[in-house]
């Protein structure tokens, strides 16, 4: 234990220092400390102290006032931005983001003791190389559990965030839930739903960053959150597929997710690809069609994640690559059909659109061999046909809206964007039109046969 204080930063080491010469108590706490045990990569650094944050924020030079209302002041040391928050107990939240009230307390433990779990309930003295953990938080991690400090019923209640936060902890420590934990979860549903969506998606993204996100979305589900977060995914589970699919439409967005690599917005487009399956559906159970489903999955994934409050360019992003996910290469197709995939796609999501597709196809449990060899062979053609430096967006054309303009004889507007994608479509055909003579000509010829 004594070489656990060997391995924080000198920056942390030089606040605590300072703070307790100048007469406070101050600790690193919380996740910092539960890593540093675990072997794992800290990432925030966090002390906390019975200093008050007007006296932390006067002690020193480069602060940021980040919640001086609610105890916590950043404080900046060397390149790092360190937490310092006075001891404390945060009094409900009702608006799902901020705590009602911050009361100060006294001690270490009292401030521990209102912490959400063991693992999280625990701080370093750095002066003494002792580890304070007065709820069983080092024993936990060895037993690779989950387990609120206290009564989960009082942890859960104070913040209704917390049942999503025992889930995200179990799936990225690959951890369990202890027993009374995980059954106090299902009475703070109510607590839940007032959280604010930003906090939730924030949980969500950080569940499905980890290799066990696929576990997370089962334990959402068994234990009642998953209707709280995405309730659209609950219409797929026991949703009948084919013949060309092992599982219902719910268990083989798992399997998808289950071997899907990349960042979590990645993994949301292939938790959410397939949801708008259930409206789509045509025929009989068991050999059900599913026109026009990727259309509905991107509109719905779009309606979950602005409810989510997940940024526009995130949006964008899930939605192009839920949209394009359905396409079987063959060799008869021309360059134009597969610039035109390009195109649709954007070079710029191509990486992630194979990845996409490549999961959908170990997650169907059928002709996994066969539909991985045609995504190679399409991957192939498509960097052939890349490397000729074709144009696959509009502003790859040679010329622009003003150039549109000037020849038309028109003011900016709808008709510039439609001559524009006209222009695209002809040189996806024949990339040797891209040039301004050619261009130029291909608009008095298109505007010719409009007023025709």
């Amino acid at each position: 234990m004594n070489c656990l204080g060997d391995k924080v930063p000198s920056a942390v080491k030089r606040v605590v220092k300072k703070l307790q010469a100048a007469g406070f108590e101050a600790y690193p706490v919380g996740g910092a400390v539960r890593d540093l045990l675990l072997g794992r990569k800290v990432g925030d650094w966090d002390i906390t102290t019975n200093a008050r944050p007007e006296l932390v924020a006067a002690l020193f030079e480069r602060v940021i006032p980040t919640g001086i209302a609610h105890g916590t002041v950043t404080v900046l040391s060397g390149r790092r931005s360190i937490e310092v928050t006075t001891f404390r107990s945060d009094i409900g939240y009702s608006d799902g983001r901020h705590p009602d009230r911050v009361v100060f307390l006294r001690s270490l433990r009292e401030d521990l003791g209102r912490r959400d779990f063991t693992i999280n309930a625990m701080a370093y003295d750095l002066e003494r190389k002792k580890l304070v953990d007065p709820h069983g938080g080092r024993r936990d991690l060895a037993r690779r559990l989950v387990r609120a400090v206290g009564d989960p019923d009082r942890r859960f209640s104070e913040d209704g965030l917390r049942p999503l936060r025992a889930m995200r902890f179990a799936c990225v420590l690959d951890f369990d839930i202890d027993g009374r934990t995980y059954r106090a979860i299902p009475g703070a549903l109510s607590v839940f739903r007032n959280i604010a969506p930003e906090r939730v998606r924030d949980e969500l993204l950080k569940m499905l960053a980890s290799r066990q996100a696929a576990r997370g979305i089962e334990l959402l589900q068994e234990c009642g959150l998953l209707d709280g977060i995405l309730p659209e995914l609950q219409a797929t589970i026991g949703f009948a597929q084919n013949r060309f699919h092992r599982h219902d439409v719910y268990r083989h967005s798992l399997e998808c997710l289950r071997h899907s690599r990349g960042d979590a917005v990645l993994k949301l487009s292939v938790l959410l690809h397939d949801i708008g399956k259930p409206e789509t559906a045509a025929g009989p159970v068991g050999e059900r069609t599913f026109y026009g489903h990727e259309a509905a999955s991107s509109r719905l994934a779009g309606c979950i994640m602005r409810r989510l409050k997940f940024s526009n360019a995130q949006i964008r992003r899930v939605q192009a690559l839920i949209g394009g996910h359905m396409f079987h290469y063959e060799e008869g197709w021309t360059d134009g059909a597969v610039r035109r995939l390009v195109s649709r796609a954007d070079p710029l999501n191509l990486t992630d659109l194979w990845e996409m597709r490549r999961a959908d196809a170990w997650g169907r449990g059928m002709g996994v061999r066969a539909t991985l060899a045609n995504l190679r062979a399409l991957k192939a053609r498509v960097e052939k046909v890349m490397r000729a430096d074709a144009a696959f967006k509009v502003t790859d054309l040679a010329i622009g809206g003003q150039d549109v303009m000037k020849i038309l004889g028109c003011r900016p507007g709808p008709l510039v964007g439609r001559m524009l994608d006209q222009l695209l479509e002809r040189v996806l055909d024949d990339p040797a039109l891209n040039n301004k003579k050619a261009l130029e000509s291909q608009i008095r010829s298109i505007a010719g046969q409009s007023l025709a």
